[in-house]
């Protein structure tokens, strides 16, 4: 059997007709396949390769800290000069108020902790997020994602959550004493791109401190200048109690982090002891790529040029069978008539050398996420092929 045929056999698939391309070597902005076919990467793993693929600095500090050592003990008990360093460099780079990092494998695994966090520290049960949003895919994330299609087959989920809607002032009454933590996007992602007026953001910060609430904003695919500041919730002139972070902390490896005060974090320290815990969470490996990633996307100023590069898509992406795009700096939703038309179109650009994809709560609409290096040239190359599918319907 060939790789595509023992892929389809032995690795656990997650739907009836996956990609399957066989992609062999991935550097910048593009993927190479068995064949040697060159694609052009818009999604970069899911907003995980913000900084291209495979660049040389997280390359070599991999090398660096594989030679050093590997996994030692259990989170937390070791002092690793890899995590220290990450968790100094992100908090340097975070209002005064997060200045704790508690490293995951995953964003869902940050978003567990989180939710434990608020549980544990307010003494609360109530969990309030919202319509549309999307946290991960383990059992309390998924208890709090907003979308009844996905929840419903793993019923019972986690109880006392309510999932109010978005962007809505009428829903600031629900949020009482009993709340132990808000949970937004600050960007909605997998709903399409859907970001919130800036006054009720921050009212809703307004209202979780006026009563005791914890905020906690999830900013695992708009973080890391995704949208064209370091962390989205800049824009809103708001910080979190805690936030959320992962796909692309860890440079192209697995890394997550939920982020609060040394106060708040420090619940988790007693009552029990080890009040959270994992093996794996901040691997000294992922956590030396990501530092290298993160200091990459700081140094070489790659947020810099981000508004002219929306700018250059919102120009290229007019067709009559565009509905509507929405963007928020290189993180945009190509809205067209349905999800076949969505399907016919990323096939059109996986067969011209373009790779891109849909979203969960949002199949009418093509996803955009680029490596923040592509270039005016690949942006223009990317949408003339969209174009050409477009035209195809």
């Amino acid at each position: 059997m060939n790789n595509r045929q023992l892929f389809l056999q032995h690795v656990a698939q997650t739907s009836d007709a996956p990609m399957a391309l066989e992609i062999v070597k991935a550097q910048g902005m593009y993927m190479w396949d068995a064949g040697g076919k060159q694609y052009l990467d818009l999604i970069a793993g899911i907003s995980v390769c913000n900084i291209g693929h495979c660049h040389p600095a997280v390359v070599k500090a991999i090398k660096e800290q594989a030679e050093t050592y590997m996994h030692l003990l259990v989170y937390g008990e070791f002092v690793q000069s890899p995590q220290v360093a990450y968790a100094k460099y992100l908090t340097d780079h975070l209002p005064a108020g997060l200045n704790s990092v508690y490293f995951t494998n995953s964003g869902s695994e940050a978003t567990e902790g989180a939710m434990k966090l608020a549980k544990r520290h307010t003494g609360r049960t109530e969990i309030i997020a919202f319509k549309n949003s999307y946290h991960g895919s383990t059992q309390g994330s998924l208890s709090i994602i907003g979308d009844e299609y996905w929840r419903n087959a793993y019923r019972p989920l986690l109880p006392d959550v309510q999932h109010l809607q978005h962007n809505s002032m009428d829903m600031l009454g629900q949020i009482t004493e009993r709340t132990a933590c808000v949970i937004a996007e600050t960007i909605q992602a997998e709903a399409g791109v859907l970001a919130p007026e800036k006054t009720w953001l921050q009212a809703l910060r307004k209202r979780c401190t006026e009563t005791g609430t914890l905020l906690v904003l999830d900013e695992i695919q708009c973080g890391l200048g995704r949208n064209g500041t370091l962390w989205a919730f800049e824009q809103y002139d708001v910080v979190p109690d805690i936030l959320l972070t992962g796909k692309a902390l860890g440079g192209g490896m697995p890394l997550g982090a939920f982020i609060a005060s040394r106060e708040v974090m420090w619940s988790l320290t007693n009552q029990p002891v080890l009040g959270h815990i994992t093996t794996f969470g901040g691997h000294p490996v992922a956590c030396a790529a990501g530092l290298a990633g993160m200091k990459a996307l700081m140094e070489e100023n790659m947020t810099a040029d981000i508004p002219a590069k929306e700018k250059l898509f919102l120009e290229l992406l007019k067709h009559p069978k565009i509905k509507a795009v929405r963007s928020r700096g290189l993180m945009l939703a190509v809205e067209l008539e349905d999800f076949p038309a969505v399907q016919k179109v990323i096939a059109h650009c996986i067969a011209n050398g373009v790779i891109t994809d849909w979203f969960l709560f949002a199949a009418n609409c093509i996803r955009i996420v680029p490596p923040l290096i592509i270039n005016e040239e690949e942006i223009r190359k990317a949408c003339a092929v969209i174009l050409a599918g477009l035209n195809t319907l």
